[in-house]
């Protein structure tokens, strides 16, 4: 009897450890999401500091063309607004879904504001204005990479938390598929921001 106690001991331990690495490492997959998130978040707040300093560029010369540099400002804030709910839950499904909305608009009207600006040459001549759309560009780039890095993450959270044993392990313990930053659908926000000078 004493040897089929400890033999059932053992198997309440090993299921006890089995859990504990599953959860370990669903924990580990979680925290490289958000990981992932603030780096985008990084790259996105360069972005956000740029675009001001676009717009005010940009403005001695289109004067005539209000209505699309309050666009650009606007878009801007919303997302702005849209990375910090996703910042507070990087791996939700609501907040991730607005934010990739919010940029999908954002691209649009700087698309909007670089087609504009084609039409003045002055505009095109600027150095300042220039060296912003290369640093623009190049942090557009740079959020790419951050956005493929943070949907790696994601596709490799809800692999591991869908697989049996640990999707038992994710129900039970409150670990929800997350959400991949999608395209947007619309033709216009399809669009990459045409930055030529």
């Amino acid at each position: 009897m004493a040897t089929a106690g400890i033999i059932g001991w053992v198997c309440v331990a090993a299921v006890v450890a089995a859990l504990v690495v599953v959860y370990n490492r669903l924990v580990r997959l979680r925290n490289a999401i958000a990981n992932a998130f603030a780096q985008i978040d990084v790259q996105l707040k360069r972005r956000y500091d740029l675009i001001p300093n676009l717009v005010e560029t940009a403005r001695k010369y289109l004067q005539h063309e209000r209505e699309t540099l309050e666009a650009v400002t606007a878009a801007r804030n919303q997302a702005f607004d849209a990375a910090g709910a996703a910042r507070r839950n990087p791996a939700g499904s609501a907040p991730v879904a607005a934010l990739g909305e919010a940029e999908g608009r954002l691209g649009g009207a700087l698309g909007r504001l670089f087609a504009v600006a084609e039409s003045y040459p002055e505009l095109k001549a600027d150095r300042t204005m220039r060296e912003l759309s290369e640093e623009l560009t190049s942090t557009e780039n740079r959020v790419g990479f951050a956005r493929q890095a943070y949907n790696d993450a994601v596709l490799d959270f809800n692999n591991g938390a869908g697989q049996f044993p640990a999707n038992l392990v994710a129900t039970v313990f409150g670990f929800p598929p997350a959400a991949m930053l999608q395209a947007t659908q619309s033709p216009e926000e399809r669009q990459a921001p045409a930055v030529r000078f």
